[in-house]
């Protein structure tokens, strides 16, 4: 019977680590940036310069 509990036990913590882990990859991957949104280039418009 401890065998039994004790492989119940394993299969329920390791449904955890994996759930787990699924979810903390997911809001690694949805998470946004901290960089600006810069053009590296730019074109001047014609009429608008100096």
């Amino acid at each position: 019977m401890s065998r039994l509990l004790a492989a119940v036990l394993t299969v329920a913590v390791a449904a955890a680590l994996a759930v787990g882990a699924a979810l903390g990859i997911v809001a690694v991957l949805e998470a946004t940036p901290d960089q600006p949104n810069t053009p590296l280039i730019t074109y001047e418009r014609a009429g608008q310069g100096s």
